[in-house]
């Protein structure tokens, strides 16, 4: 093994460390108030969890939508400020949620929202346009299916064992997350650039300018429409399981403490990550894109299927909730970064991820906002496991359409030109 290779390898481990552990500790000022049940509270006819979540899920989508400029221009020399900036920020908005009294604190999770939901795009400028980026991107797509869970234990660990009130609760979560993420993000500001091969293999990423990520717009618009729409069917589904897993293990009857929330995700991620990580040994990048999409089919299929055996009483619920959530995840975790860093390898697209990462997600949530509220005001007699079984057969039929129509359109897109073997070369500022 050569000199550069080592070298390779080192960066990429290191890349994979920090990127995984910022936005673990992420999570840590995101979801741990979710475990909360904050039981009799209701207000303007909605249950307050679900008004904080709506809050705080608000924020996040408003946040999508302005990252759409913010993150496909961001300078790398600014990175750095901005993620500790966004973190202090959504900290001093958790303060102000246990301080203020409820209902007036609802705006201070819309405020946590913002801040946080500007963090993934932040985070992938570091890691993306590398030879390793598909396994360093795994690593911290990894990140958010363990954390989810572990913060969420956490959080009932600090309520149940230092009798902390579910409103200080998630302040205080955030505290104990506040020291590695700073380290874990100071690993992230020292990596290097990315060098000469890397650009030869994924194209050179820089900043998308307004009229740059108009004429991509044009240039992909049915295929990025499909896609939207199928990763609004994965947001809504993985969001509802995320807020919800508690109430769901509540309606299935299940004997469980804490730890149940972190036990189900870890053989997910490590599932995920072991069929994901074979993707980085296809090095056509139109091979690998299409591969995605094979990927994309098999588990859709995962979720419908086990959803079936579950309801007809052939699956326990531990395995249900297992291989449900790792046929949304397997779904979910590419096109929040390596299915993009591959699309703009496959077409030469000059521009960067952060700015498809955000043009679908900012859709994605508001999905999850408008099934919360049809939720509460329009199947508010349905039991939280009864609605969840519900959506994922609507999201399995919408998930399994568009993906099929966005292959087919992405397909049309890359046939080779006429009398040679090459690929569409895409251009933004030729277009504009």
């Amino acid at each position: 093994m050569t000199e550069n290779s080592n070298k390779k390898i080192g960066i990429t481990l290191k890349a994979a460390l920090a990127a995984f552990g910022v936005y673990f500790c992420m999570y840590g000022f995101r979801k741990p108030f979710t475990v909360a049940s904050f039981e009799g509270l209701s207000y303007f006819g909605v249950e307050y969890k679900v008004l904080i979540i709506i809050a705080q899920v608000v924020g996040y989508f408003i946040s999508k939508f302005i990252g759409i400029r913010f993150i496909s221009e961001l300078k790398p020399e600014k990175r750095i400020f901005y993620l500790f900036f966004f973190i202090a920020m959504a900290e001093l908005a958790l303060l102000g949620f246990a301080v203020v009294p409820a209902p007036y604190n609802i705006i201070f999770m819309f405020m946590n929202g913002i801040p946080l939901g500007m963090i993934w795009g932040i985070v992938f400028s570091y890691i993306e346009g590398r030879k390793t980026t598909e396994i360093i991107g795994l690593f911290l797509c990894s990140s958010f299916v363990v954390s989810s869970g572990f913060t969420k234990s956490i959080g009932k660990f600090l309520m149940d064992t230092f009798t902390i009130s579910e409103f200080w609760m998630p302040f205080a979560a955030g505290l104990i997350f506040i020291i590695p993420l700073l380290f874990f993000g100071w690993m992230l500001e020292k990596l290097p650039q990315p060098d000469e091969e890397d650009i030869a293999l994924k194209n050179k990423r820089q900043p998308l300018h307004k009229t740059e990520r108009k004429a991509l717009i044009r240039q992909f618009f049915i295929p990025l429409v499909c896609i939207t729409v199928l990763y609004i069917s994965l947001t809504v589904l993985r969001d509802f399981r995320d807020n919800f897993n508690r109430e769901i293990w509540d309606d299935m009857h299940s004997q469980f403490d804490s730890s149940i929330f972190t036990l189900t995700e870890i053989p997910i991620a490590v599932m995920v990550l072991l069929i994901l990580s074979c993707m980085v040994k296809v090095k056509n990048n139109q091979k690998a894109f299409t591969y995605y999409h094979y990927i994309l089919f098999a588990g859709i299929g995962t979720v419908g299927i086990s959803t079936y055996l579950f309801q007809s009483g052939s699956l326990p619920p531990f395995p249900w909730m297992v291989l449900s959530g790792f046929g949304m995840y397997v779904c979910y975790i590419p096109f929040n970064g390596i299915y993009f860093d591959r699309m703009i390898a496959a077409f030469e697209i000059k521009g960067n991820v952060g700015f498809l990462i955000y043009f679908v997600d900012s859709f994605g949530y508001l999905g999850s906002v408008l099934i919360l509220l049809y939720k509460n005001f329009g199947s508010a007699q349905t039991s939280w496991l009864s609605f969840y079984i519900q959506l994922n057969y609507i999201i399995v039929a919408a998930a399994l359409i568009s993906s099929v129509v966005a292959f087919l359109a992405f397909r049309k897109k890359s046939k080779p030109k006429s009398n040679n073997n090459q690929y569409i070369h895409f251009d933004a500022s030729k277009m504009v």
